[in-house]
């Protein structure tokens, strides 16, 4: 793998440069394996609960077991701090991780919904626990391996092979639930983290800044470092916009797989329609955003997305009208998969952008933290709103609360400021 330099800056490359190199391709690998347990947690477990007669409120209160994507700065330090005895201090993390949830995903289709939802809770508790320490790691090793103009068709390919993932819990599993028994689904949609597992043991080791020497450096040096660079009105300006920004799409997609199945769609459907109407829009989508980026610069970037994000938004609203037409699921799949895959990218790329590279994993985990927490907390209350207002006036409801996380743009990345002083911006 190429190392970074002391700087984490390059010239500027040329776009057959900035595509094919093997940092690039290593985003690939990064966005998979992170991808995967995320999206059984989000899309496998509660299509797997609602197909065994769980209710909405049940798998919608399962969002809780998340709570580790929120809370993942408190152990992130570790990570930048403490070196395993094998592999190095990122791969180590890694490998360690990606066993644990090879083992985990494999175990959950053991146990039986009507039975076990306590156990199931615990395991995928488990899952989310893991996953969100593989993250942290990724996380850091992408900052630390991309050059900072770089970051935007980086996060950009990681965000799609992190999306690509999801196409194995979110279709080729729900194709095989119609088939087989659910442990066979399971095993099976484990089993992919061996590619997770392959790329640890083939990378090198990034170039790693200045790493911290004490549990103080690495745990309080790196807020104050954020605080200090930003002051405490910026720093509270980008904090708030990073919970904002995805608000809406996040609490739009929370059960999106039991909308499907409560407007008249079978598992099957589901899985082909995804896996037909989500892996090109995903592919080509993030490709072309991921080349914007470079032309146009980070902030730019955030204002197209967001507003393809909020015509997703409208899109389940749509469908939630026309009902049970295979041709409007594709539609809006296909709209989910480019408009909140594209926001997501540059979104990340803003959040890579945002940290200091010697505080990498902290920084990194708090910002991701941050952006988790609708997911995790918001998300718990999707079912009771749902029960109350119905599809239709849940997904105008989200739409509306995507608008205050636009609305912070104008402070955190403005429009006008151009892709050759974002970076110089950044650092101030």
């Amino acid at each position: 793998m190429s190392q970074m330099n002391s700087t984490n800056t390059s010239p500027t490359p040329s776009l057959i440069e900035a595509i094919c190199n093997r940092r690039m391709l290593a985003c690939v690998f990064t966005g998979f394996t992170s991808g995967l347990p995320l999206y059984v947690l989000i899309t496998l477990i509660p299509a797997w609960l609602r197909s065994e007669g769980v209710g909405l409120k049940e798998i919608g209160l399962f969002a809780l077991i998340q709570i580790p994507y929120t809370w993942k700065f408190f152990w992130a330090p570790a990570m930048d701090r403490f070196s395993l005895p094998f592999l190095g201090l990122r791969r180590g993390w890694l490998l360690i991780t990606q066993i644990a949830l090879l083992i985990s995903i494999v175990s959950m289709g053991v146990l039986e919904p009507q039975n076990a939802i306590w156990g199931i809770a615990y395991l995928a508790f488990a899952v989310a626990l893991f996953s969100a320490t593989q993250d942290i790691v990724i996380d850091a090793y992408r900052r630390e391996l991309l050059n900072d103009n770089e970051l935007g068709l980086g996060s950009s390919i990681h965000v799609n092979a992190y999306r690509v993932a999801g196409l194995i819990p979110g279709s080729l599993a729900l194709i095989l639930a119609d088939h087989f028994a659910w442990q066979q689904v399971f095993q099976i949609t484990g089993l992919f983290m061996l590619i997770g597992i392959g790329f640890t043991l083939v990378i090198k080791e990034p170039s790693i800044f200045d790493r911290p020497k004490t549990i103080r450096e690495a745990i309080v040096d790196p807020f104050n470092e954020f605080i200090n660079r930003k002051g405490w009105q910026g720093a509270l300006l980008i904090l708030g916009f990073m919970f904002l920004y995805k608000l809406g799409d996040s609490m739009a997609t929370a059960l999106s797989t039991p909308f499907y199945q409560d407007i008249g769609f079978s598992l099957t459907e589901i899985g082909v329609v995804a896996k037909n109407a989500a892996l090109w829009p995903a592919i080509i989508g993030g490709m072309l955003g991921g080349i914007l980026m470079i032309k146009i610069g980070i902030n730019k970037a955030l204002w197209l997305f967001g507003a393809v994000q909020l015509i997703t938004i409208l899109g389940f609203a749509a469908l939630a009208e026309i009902g049970n037409n295979i041709i409007a699921l594709a539609i809006v799949i296909s709209m989910e998969y480019l408009g909140v895959g594209l926001g997501t990218a540059a979104f990340v790329a803003f959040i890579a952008r945002s940290t200091n590279p010697k505080y990498t994993a902290t920084q990194f985990a708090l910002f991701t933290a941050l952006a988790a927490l609708p997911r995790t907390f918001v998300n718990s209350s999707v079912g009771f709103i749902v029960d109350s207002t119905g599809w239709t006036h849940f997904f105008l409801l989200c739409t509306v609360l995507a608008l205050p996380g636009m609305a912070l743009l104008w402070f955190v990345a403005p429009w006008s400021e151009t892709a050759s002083t974002e970076a110089r911006s950044s650092k101030e």
